[in-house]
Parts: structure tokens; C-alpha cells; sequence
């Protein structure tokens, strides 16, 4: 059998150069997009519950008399999730501009709601969730991510063409975040507050604001944050304490130094799964903000790479969605969805690494939590939807799925049997078989 060589395919390329066509090519393909952005989401996702399961499993035993009972509630959280993420790949885009400012209004409201004496629960000093009933609770600052990036997404693209002046890029976008941001802050959450305000700082910059105007709102938006931590002795000595943890060992820089201990024990390779030392209740919240530290402790270095790769590569799919789409709605929405979880992944790992304050906020799709886990995983599969408007996308998803048929009923179809595979026949009654069929 002959097999054609990239120098052959290709005249003059050989080695590397063939090497570097063969995956041009693949990258080239109309779903590399939407192949990258399922891969990257289900290792996550199987990372994330492997790890929980880990993290959780000695804090788990104490409160629950089960090692397993925290990863069994994140587990029925991914199973909710997934159908919810797949319908959310299949629907109209038209559909989700409607849904929008229903989000938005939605999500505010529930907000307003955790402020209501008897509805709203107070959780490590922030009263940022609602109890749901059955022992669950919900935190809908959340929820608010998504709405803020679709809500964003919607405004922009009815005023594409007026994008060029500056009340309307923020106005109603920035007065509108504002309000949002501010509900946040008085739950007492300033991480969640940091993340929305990153998500509308991003949605500016996708929209091409102009860079004086980018940076006064972000210098703003500074002043505003340095305000709020130093009114507050707690966040004050978070902001402090990030920068020599060890100095505060026994109080604030309690779970900073813990961190890094984690992460210095892994090493290149890590002790291995499930043999994290931190786990055992000197690092708190190691299944939620500080999961990357497990990862780092358990998987080493290594470990910590490859999670940073994922996200690189989500990053990548996501701009690469975003400039291949002609539909300017699915363009802001699909940059806004990817620079929100990338860079709350990045504020996350920063807090671990010593890098930022540590302000609370869960690593995207691998920390616990069912609150941030189906909006992640709705804007994941909205993503999706969006990679299938690519151009030849949907040819060859379409193509792919009447293949499948194909090939399905083709394995199901029985295979005539030639008289020779046949032992129960009798050599005499082979030889009239193939008689027969000559004759005929």
C-alpha cells in the first residue's frame, strides 16, 4: 500500500516543514474550534471532579462521616449540567439574544433577594447565597457572569454601527455594571465584584474602545477597589498580607502560606493522587479556591502546566471563534464568554501562586461548586453553538452525523455468508452451492 509523504503531498516540504502543513492543515479544519473547545471542557470537567473527589475527601469524612458525600453533590451537579450545556450548544442565537435581559433582570434580582432577612444566608462573612431548600443553597452573583456577558453582547451588537462614539460605548453598558458590581459588593463579595468588573472591562476592550477611554475606566475602577479594601480591615489585611504570608503565619497568612507549601511539596511531579498532606485541614477551602494547590501538591509542576495549558487552549479556541464569526452578537458574546473564564482562572491561580490578594474565587469548572459550575458550563456550550456558525462548520457537523448513519446501519446490516464460512455445510453441499451460483 502506498502512502503519500508530506514532501510528496506537498512539494518541497519535508521533516519539520511537514510537520508544521500537516497541522496548519488540521487547525485549517472548519471544527477544529469546536473540537478544541468539547476537549478542553470534558478534560476539565474530569479533572475537576477527580480533584474534588481528592480535596474533599478527609473534610468530607469529618463533617459527613463519608469521604465521598462533597464529591458526590458536585458529581450530580456535573450530571445536571451536561444535558443543560448540550441543549444550550443547540440553541438559535437568536433565541439567546431574547433571553438576554431577561438574564440580566433575572439575576438581579436575585441578587436584591440575598439582601431580604430570612432569604438570604451569610456564608464566611458574605452574604452572597440563597437557601434553596434540602440542605442546597445557590450563590446568584454567578449567574450574573453569564447575564452581564450576554446582556453586554446584545447592547453592543444593536449598536454596531454607532460604536464609534464614545456615550455609546458606555452608555447603558457602564452605568448598568455599575449597579450590578455594587449589589455584589454589598453582599460582601469582592471577589465575584473583581470578576464582573473584569468581564465588563473586556467586553469594552472587544468592542474596540478607544485606549484612553479603556484606561480611565480601569484606572476608575482601581481607585473605587482600593477604596473598598481600605475601608475594610479584612480586605486590607489581605491586600497586605499577599505580599509576605509567612510574616502573618498564624493569622492572615494562614492560607496563603499552606498554599505554598502545596505547592513547593509537589515538586516537578507531584507525592500523587489523593496523597496531598494539606488536604488534611491545614489548607482551608482546598477543594474550592485553593483546589489549584492540591493540583500543584498532588501532580507537581506538571500538573499545574497542563491546567494552564487547557486554559490557554480555551483561550485560543475562543478568540479563534470569535474572529471567524460574522454575526456580531455570537463575536462579543463568544470573546466575552472566554475572557471571563480565563481570566478568572488567571485571577485564581495568581491568588495561589502569592501573585494577588486572596479574594475568593473558584477555579472555573474544577472547583466545587454547583453555583459556578452550570453557568460555566451553559457559557461553554453557548460557546459551542457559536463555533457551529464557523464558516463550513455546520456542513460538517451535518456531513459527519450522515456518515455516522451510514456506517451504523451498515455494521448492523447482516453480511451474506459465502458457502466456504459456513461448518455446518457438507463439502458436497458447498460444491453445489457454488455450482448453482455459477449457473445463475
Amino acid at each position: 500500500m502506498l502512502v503519500a509523504t508530506a514532501s510528496e503531498t506537498y512539494p518541497g516540504a519535508s521533516g519539520a516543514d511537514g510537520a508544521m502543513v500537516s497541522l496548519r492543515r488540521a487547525f485549517d479544519k472548519p471544527l477544529m474550534s469546536y473540537h478544541l473547545v468539547l476537549g478542553v471542557s470534558v478534560l476539565l470537567l474530569a479533572l475537576g471532579l477527580m480533584m474534588v473527589l481528592s480535596s474533599s475527601s478527609v473534610l468530607s469524612l469529618k463533617l459527613y462521616d463519608s469521604s465521598y458525600a462533597i464529591f458526590t453533590r458536585q458529581a450530580m451537579w456535573v450530571v445536571l449540567g451536561v444535558p443543560i450545556a448540550w441543549v444550550a450548544s443547540r440553541l438559535p442565537l437568536r433565541l439567546v439574544r431574547l433571553l438576554a435581559w431577561p438574564a440580566l433582570l433575572v439575576s438581579l434580582g436575585l441578587v436584591a433577594a440575598t439582601y431580604v432577612p430570612g432569604v438570604g444566608v451569610e456564608v464566611n462573612g458574605n452574604r452572597n447565597w440563597l437557601s434553596l431548600g434540602l440542605g442546597f443553597q445557590m450563590q446568584p452573583s454567578e449567574l450574573a457572569k453569564l447575564a452581564l456577558v450576554l446582556w453586554c453582547a446584545d447592547v453592543y451588537a444593536r449598536k454596531a454601527k454607532l460604536l464609534g462614539y464614545w456615550r455609546h460605548l458606555f452608555i447603558p453598558v457602564v452605568p448598568v455594571s455599575v449597579v450590578v458590581i455594587a449589589a455584589v459588593i454589598g453582599q460582601g463579595d469582592l471577589g465575584t465584584a473583581i470578576v464582573l468588573l473584569t468581564i465588563a472591562l473586556s467586553m469594552l476592550w472587544v468592542v474596540g474602545a478607544p485606549v484612553r477611554l479603556f484606561l480611565g475606566a480601569s484606572l476608575v475602577a482601581g481607585v473605587v477597589a482600593f477604596a473598598l479594601i481600605a475601608t475594610d480591615e479584612e480586605r486590607k489585611a489581605r491586600l497586605t498580607g499577599f505580599l509576605d504570608p509567612i510574616a502573618d503565619f498564624g493569622d492572615g497568612g494562614w492560607q496563603a502560606s499552606h498554599g505554598f507549601f502545596a505547592l513547593a511539596t509537589g515538586g516537578w511531579w507531584g507525592s500523587g493522587i489523593g496523597a496531598s498532606a494539606q488536604k488534611w485541614g491545614a489548607l482551608p477551602e482546598a477543594h474550592t479556591d485553593y483546589i489549584f494547590a492540591i493540583i500543584g501538591e498532588e501532580f507537581g509542576l506538571f500538573g499545574t502546566l497542563v491546567v494552564l495549558g487547557l486554559f490557554v487552549t480555551l483561550a485560543y479556541a475562543g478568540i479563534r471563534i470569535a474572529a471567524r464569526t460574522s454575526d456580531a452578537f455570537a463575536r462579543f458574546t463568544a470573546a466575552g464568554v472566554v475572557l471571563w473564564l480565563v481570566g478568572q482562572a488567571v485571577i485564581n491561580m495568581g491568588m495561589v501562586l502569592g501573585l494577588l490578594p486572596v479574594i475568593g474565587i473558584p477555579l472555573p469548572l474544577i472547583s466545587y461548586g454547583g453555583s459556578g459550575l452550570l453557568p460555566t458550563l451553559v457559557a461553554l456550550g453557548l460557546l459551542l453553538a457559536i463555533a457551529r456558525t464557523e464558516p463550513g462548520a455546520a456542513e460538517a457537523l451535518r456531513l459527519r452525523r450522515t456518515l455516522g448513519t451510514h456506517r451504523l446501519f451498515a455494521a448492523l446490516r447482516p453480511r451474506r455468508r459465502h458457502p466456504d464460512e459456513d461448518p455446518e455445510l457438507s463439502p458436497g453441499s458447498k460444491r453445489a452451492f457454488v455450482t448453482a451460483g455459477r449457473s445463475s
